[in-house]
């Protein structure tokens, strides 16, 4: 039987944060009434001229150097035309031959082994409008507020072989973008979409075979269940003696298929020729130097610190470097506290999992770095027990009350004064005599129950290493 291989690559569409869109002054805004954040120059009315926003300019600059590109200093638009009810020019001013970065890469894990992804290209293009299909009322509205929101494109080398490669793929390079913050590369508002080009040759074959492109994919995970309904598809196809048509498939989430679009024969010529109204210009070898060395640390680069500055495991490190915050939060609490892995272990468990309970960003609970802090030290000196600090974050996060005050009004801080502790131990030991006489005699797990019903005495407020040490020293010379 035939070994078919998977061949994927991947277009992504990256909206830019920018405060206007790419050739005019309107706002780049999501949510706005529709229709209302548009002009003559994004309607594309006649006698109204495009001006390149700077700031797209320099997050195109920025992508392409985090994902290992070269810098086109030579930066040309094009007009790509075609006619749709979302695209009031009948045309969009993208790159064709000349992208603002080109021939990068993004290294991914596979099988815990380093695969690098090559990145063909990313372009910068604006975005055209957005339909909005009524059926109550049979008819398509057109909302135009989407129309010029700065865009880029970024392509990968089809290097992928797997949906779960295709996903890493992905995250990867969210984090990568989300660090640069040129996006909020949220795929509810349509600000990060994605679509595939799928593909499969018998194993060892050199040549591509015929591509199927995947769209409506909006999620990370529908990306993958996309993929690998397609070459389940394309693989029976070829088995039953048939072969693939190259066409454009759209995701159906709710069947779980896809659903063909449009076929080859059906296909856009686009007939690009270069934008007249937008002069070609040079970017300066020192301005994209520039850019270079502003870019922030990146999510790898990161990682290898934490692993050998912190001393932290490869796993603790990367769930730290997926949050730039969390990250932030955790070198802020190790300025003041040495044990880093405590640190990282606080902030991987209880605080991850109060802002997934609750749905909030770190930034959103009301904990500083000097608080978090504060409550391991008490957990460290016996002020508290874990257990009671771990409930104690949980009431931190809604007040924003220090640990200390906190635990004076709960009044939950261990009893760890000796002489008192001693005194509880003496009286459990003289009415226990059964119990001491089996952990004389070897059965060491009853000095569990002695310590509990030294906590109980206590209504849990005993330092329970504490207890343990107090009653193995007594009995160890009884």
């Amino acid at each position: 039987m035939t070994t078919f291989e998977t061949v994927i690559g991947l277009e992504v569409h990256l909206q830019l944060k920018t405060k206007t869109k790419i050739f005019c002054g309107c706002l780049n805004e999501f949510g706005s009434a529709p229709n209302t954040n548009v002009c003559p120059v994004c309607l594309g009315l006649p006698g109204t001229l495009p001006v390149l926003n700077r700031r797209v300019l320099e997050y195109g600059m920025k992508v392409g150097l985090a994902l290992n590109c070269s810098i086109n200093s030579f930066v040309k638009f094009d007009r790509k035309n075609y006619f749709y009810p979302d695209l009031p020019k009948g045309y969009q001013i993208s790159q064709f031959d000349f992208p603002i970065a080109k021939l990068g890469f993004l290294d991914i894990l596979v099988d815990g082994k380093e695969k690098r992804i090559g990145i063909t290209r990313a372009h910068l293009e604006e975005d055209a409008g957005k339909l909005i299909h009524d059926t109550v009322n049979a008819c398509t509205l057109v909302d135009y507020n989407r129309t010029g929101t700065p865009l880029i494109e970024i392509v990968s080398e089809p290097d992928l072989r797997s949906s779960q490669e295709a996903y890493d793929y992905l995250t990867g390079l969210k984090l990568i973008l989300s660090y640069l913050n040129v996006s909020d590369c949220d795929m509810e508002k349509g600000s990060l979409r994605c679509d595939a080009n799928v593909s499969i040759r018998p194993l060892g074959q050199i040549k591509l075979g015929t591509k199927a492109e995947l769209k409506n994919l909006n999620s990370f995970s529908a990306v993958k269940r996309a993929i690998d309904f397609e070459v389940a598809r394309q693989t029976t196809v070829i088995l039953s003696g048939g072969s693939i048509v190259q066409e454009t498939l759209l995701w159906d989430e709710a069947k779980g298929r896809t659903v063909s679009m449009r076929s080859k024969e059906q296909a856009h010529d686009y007939r690009y020729f270069p934008e007249p109204d937008l002069v070609p210009f040079i970017i300066k070898s020192d301005v994209i130097e520039n850019m270079r060395q502003s870019l922030p640390e990146l999510p790898q680069a990161k990682l290898s610190r934490f692993v050998s500055a912190y001393k932290l495991s490869t796993y603790d490190a990367g769930i730290l470097i997926q949050d730039q915050s969390l990250a932030d939060f955790f070198e802020t609490c190790a300025k003041s506290y040495p044990d880093t892995k405590k640190i990282a272990n606080w902030i991987n468990g209880p605080i991850l999992k109060e802002m997934n309970e609750r749905k909030l960003g770190l930034t959103q609970l009301h904990l500083s770095p000097l608080n978090l802090v504060k409550l391991i030290t008490r957990v460290e000196d016996g002020t508290i027990s874990n257990i009671a600090a771990k409930d104690l974050l949980s009431d931190i996060v809604l007040t924003a009350k220090d640990a200390d005050v906190l635990i004076a009004e709960k009044g939950i801080a261990q009893v760890s004064d000796d002489a008192a502790l001693e005194k509880i131990v003496d009286e459990l030991l003289a009415q226990n005599q059964k119990t001491v006489q089996e952990i004389l005699s070897g059965k060491t797990t009853a000095l569990g129950f002695l310590v509990g019903q030294a906590m109980k005495k206590t209504q849990g407020k005993a330092n329970p290493k504490k207890l343990n040490d107090i009653f193995t020293r007594r009995l160890h010379h009884a």
